[in-house]
């Protein structure tokens, strides 16, 4: 029989609402939910029925037998699994105290769930992937407006500028985000991209700046500097909200544009005739901060100079430009019910230091890196099991050898996932999640000017052995003691209980996927902002009290970035519209659309090494190599070369994604701690490595 079911995408972390169309049991049609996403949904998405069939996943819970990374493994039961994960953990505790195990996810909507999990244990450490990722970004909103990185939505679609810096937009992609981005550009909005290679946003954008790898930041203060000496800032919203101004005048004042145009490469004439478009577009004008910056040494600061561009403009809470996110409350409801907030807070400190040795950074999530720290030197406290859901360090943060060095510490290392990661491999224990068309999971509140509940329904049965991440972390709460703080049964139960202070009920649901809690956006008085900033000052601080009180300066000197030395690059990376990192490498229908990844190579660098275009080059680090096809282009800056990140697996069990293509982060040798101590986001992009041309026999590899 025919249904259609509202649900929510699985294949990247944006998590876009789908409709899905479901006959006798069997998949249909999947497209974006039609009141939201107007039917569009990516490539990506559209491949979800791609995940559901694929067999190339676990199957069932399976125990490591023989070495770890070995790939042998016992196939058990979901009982069996439970008890011997559970059955480790007791052991650990008793001997180390449950400080011990740290838990770390992808983020998202839906981390109540784990949270909940270890904090019920009596851990603190709750982690996740984003000092590889966003934190600097996060960290430096918070100095500016004591609010996170997703304290601000972007009105991109009434802007009449949008400003990236290697935000590639177009790629990245949400798609409600680029709806908004076409929608603007057919407005007549403008849009400016910042990066060291041209990419599928730039080639949209109506100005393309190639800039000098690891230059963001002095591209951002000559435009500081030029914004100010044209009076060209919002003067009354500035005196009324912001403390600092005078002290960053003063600190851009040797900054100019000129200044600018040597470190970067852009003319300082193409910089100061930007300045005078946004001049007059201002307040509708949104530097976009960034998603991915934990790239530079000076990421964090250069990011934070992107969040003050967006205070001079006054774009704050204006048509165009930053909006607050509202919550329930700004609706006049109730918030969804938290499984964590129902648990008694861990007292301990965290291991990775975050809220006692680094106070100035948001204690939330931590910092996942340094954990490896933790583990090796046992400093503040023995770490020995680490649970892994969703989420793959040695894809996703850099040097894997280091870090398996590190894990070795370990006695339990366990995995929760739909495919194999490559931390999963090395695993003693895979619990394989059922793929999201396979599952429900909680309901969880999408923040915005028109903020909504939203709930993942399950379209299909399970095609094997797997389970919900609801029912994995009840089962294994159940297990050691603390099913208490997992008040449901059945997930009819957790929604029921979740909803209870909202008023509403899960069949509220029916009519659209959501339930959106106005019809209108909300917007605060702009005249009046009191209480809206979180900072120490309540008001929007150049100078920031966190940063100064920690010992870090409010503005950083420049510091020119390192040529690289002759006969090396710097390794940049980035994404693809097709591929989600490493989580859809193996996927059967878009490793047909992108089997393997490319280096670009600038065509004048290439020449001189006598490299030509789809020959197989080594690209070689301290002591790992890669060996890719090369891509040889003019629209690279000549001290880079450049890869999409995800590619170069070794999983034997993926056999489309197995050794396919070069993996970036195992070059990032040495990069593992590499952090921005005021940000603590990590360097990736500052590794130099050499390229030659491969004595490989192409032709014998495909015979292989």
């Amino acid at each position: 029989m025919a249904k259609t079911v509202w649900s929510m995408c699985g294949m990247c972390s944006v998590r876009c609402p789908i409709r899905v169309e479901v006959d006798d049991g069997e998949i249909k049609w999947i497209e974006g939910n039609p009141h939201i996403l107007g039917r569009s949904l990516c490539a990506k998405g559209t491949a979800g029925i791609s995940l559901y069939r694929d067999c190339e996943r676990p199957q069932t819970p399976l125990i490591r037998r023989g070495g770890r990374g070995a790939g042998k493994w016992d196939p058990v039961s979901w009982e069996t699994a439970i008890e011997y994960v559970g059955e480790k953990l007791e052991k650990i505790i008793s001997q180390y105290g449950a400080r011990s195990v740290v838990l770390s996810c992808r983020g998202g909507p839906f981390v109540d769930l784990p949270k909940a999990f270890i904090h019920a244990l009596g851990s603190p450490n709750f982690t996740n992937h984003d000092s590889a990722c966003g934190r600097n970004v996060h960290h430096s909103s918070l100095s500016v407006y004591g609010l996170g990185r997703k304290g601000f939505v972007y009105d991109i679609k009434n802007s009449k500028h949008l400003v990236l810096f290697g935000r590639n937009i177009l790629s990245s992609l949400r798609v409600a985000e680029v709806q908004q981005v076409v929608d603007m550009l057919e407005k007549g909005g403008s849009l400016t991209y910042v990066d060291v290679r041209q990419t599928l946003t730039g080639i949209k954008a109506t100005r393309f700046f190639l800039v000098r790898p690891g230059t963001d930041y002095a591209l951002a203060l000559g435009m500081i500097n030029e914004v100010i000496r044209r009076g060209a800032y919002d003067k009354e919203f500035i005196e009324k909200n912001v403390v600092g101004f005078d002290e960053l005048a003063k600190f851009v004042e040797p900054y100019t544009a000129e200044w600018a145009a040597k470190e970067c490469g852009v003319k300082a004439g193409k910089i100061k005739e930007f300045v005078a478009e946004i001049a007059t577009q201002r307040p509708s004008v949104i530097f976009h901060p960034g998603w991915m910056m934990s790239r530079y040494k000076d990421s964090f600061y250069a990011t934070r100079a992107l969040h003050i561009l967006n205070v001079l403009m006054g774009n704050i809470e204006v048509t165009g430009g930053q909006i607050f996110s509202k919550g329930p409350g700004d609706c006049g409801v109730k918030g969804l019910r938290s499984l964590d907030a129902q648990v008694p807070k861990p007292e301990e400190r965290r291991a990775d230091g975050v809220g006692w040795r680094y106070k100035h950074f948001d204690k939330g999530p931590g910092l996942f890196h340094l954990f490896y720290d933790a583990m090796i030197t046992e400093d503040p406290y023995p770490i020995k099991a680490l649970i892994c859901y969703r989420h793959d360090p040695f894809s996703c943060f850099p040097d894997p050898q280091a870090q398996k060095e590190a894990l070795e510490k370990c006695d339990l290392l366990v995995s929760i996932d739909t495919h194999y990661s490559e931390f999963g491999w090395f695993s003693d224990v895979i619990l394989p999640e059922s793929t999201y068309l396979e599952r429900d999971s909680m309901i969880a509140t999408q923040k915005g000017a028109k903020p909504r509940f939203i709930v993942r329904r399950q379209a299909v049965e399970p095609k094997f052995n797997t389970r919900a991440s609801w029912e994995i972390f009840k089962l294994l709460a159940d297990r050691l003691g603390i099913g208490q703080y997992f008040p449901y049964e059945t997930i009819e139960d957790l929604w029921q209980w979740q909803l209870e202070p909202t008023g509403f009920s899960i069949e509220d649901f029916e009519e659209k996927g959501f339930v959106s809690l106005t019809e209108k956006p909300i917007m605060y008085d702009r005249n009046n902002l009191h209480g809206k900033f979180k900072t120490p000052s309540g008001k929007i601080e150049f100078v920031s009290q966190r940063l100064e009180e920690a010992g870090l300066p409010s503005f950083k000197p420049y510091e020119s970035p390192l040529h690289p030395p002759q006969g090396k690059f710097r390794l940049v990376f980035g994404r693809t519209p097709v591929h989600s990192h490493s989580m859809t490498i193996n996927n059967p229908m878009l490793h047909e659309l992108m089997p393997e990844n490319t280096l670009w190579m600038n065509r004048r660098a290439a020449e001189k090494l006598g490299i030509k275009e789809g020959d197989l080059v080594d690209v070689v680090s301290d002591t790992q190599k890669g060996v890719i096809k090369v891509h040889v282009t003019e629209f690279i800056h000549p001290e880079a070369v450049y890869t999409v990140h995800g590619f170069g697996r070794q999983v034997p069990l993926q056999s489309r994604a197995y050794h396919s293509g070069m993996s970036d982060q195992k070059l990032m040798e040495g990069l593992l701690l590499a952090m921005d101590v005021a940000g603590g986001g990590l360097c990736l992009c500052e590794k130099f490595v050499t390229v030659r041309k491969s004595p490989r026999n192409r032709k014998r590899r495909v015979e292989l």
